[in-house]
């Protein structure tokens, strides 16, 4: 009989994050940031409080990696939708993509809502730059060639307001195709001017 082999120390201690964080992102989820206490963390995960803290210097921190990987997540989606596309459909499927990955239940909450609450500003902002509006940087940049980084900068952190505000209204039960068409209208008159 063959000998199981044995999990090295770094598999083992990404498993335990990766499982505290998917539990953490689904009561997050749920209950919102104030309202889910790491008790109820390290229960769910059938884990224990040492576990945690040995991972996550506290639920503030977890949360961050909850938050980091969702926006992660949001701009993988927007990557794959927009890869094999020229730059204008690019755009237009990368809107369409934020939209979709925005869908994902409690995803406003935590990336839109509790996150600036939690984490401030400055953080969320550290984060986004290097996920969801780094792909609208990328996206413009290929579109609008002849645009100053500082004017694309911009635009993308302006555009990147704009598509977080029309996500919160497409989570509270507005049309998102109305929003899709309206971003993509935007998209293209700045193209075009």
């Amino acid at each position: 009989m063959q000998e199981k082999k044995r999990r090295s120390n770094a598999a083992r201690t990404e498993e335990m994050r990766a499982r505290l964080i998917a539990t953490a992102r689904n009561l997050f989820a749920d209950k919102g940031f104030a309202d889910t206490g790491t008790p109820e963390i390290v229960k769910a995960a059938d884990v224990t409080r040492g576990a945690l803290y040995h991972h996550f210097e506290d639920k503030t921190d977890l949360f961050r990696a909850v938050v980091t990987a969702e926006a992660a997540a949001v701009a993988a989606d927007i990557t794959s939708a927009a890869k094999a596309l020229d730059a204008d459909d690019a755009l237009e499927a990368g809107t369409r993509a934020y939209f979709a990955a925005m869908a994902k239940p409690g995803r406003v909450r935590l990336l839109l809502i509790d996150a600036f609450a939690v984490l401030g500003h400055a953080e969320v902002d550290r984060i986004e730059a290097g996920s969801g509006r780094a792909t609208l940087v990328d996206g413009l940049r290929a579109a609008m060639p002849n645009t100053p980084d500082a004017e694309i900068d911009a635009l993308a952190m302006v555009l990147s307001a704009a598509f977080d505000r029309a996500a919160m209204a497409v989570a509270d039960g507005a049309d998102p195709e109305a929003y899709i068409a309206a971003l993509n209208k935007l998209l293209r008159i700045l193209q075009t001017g």
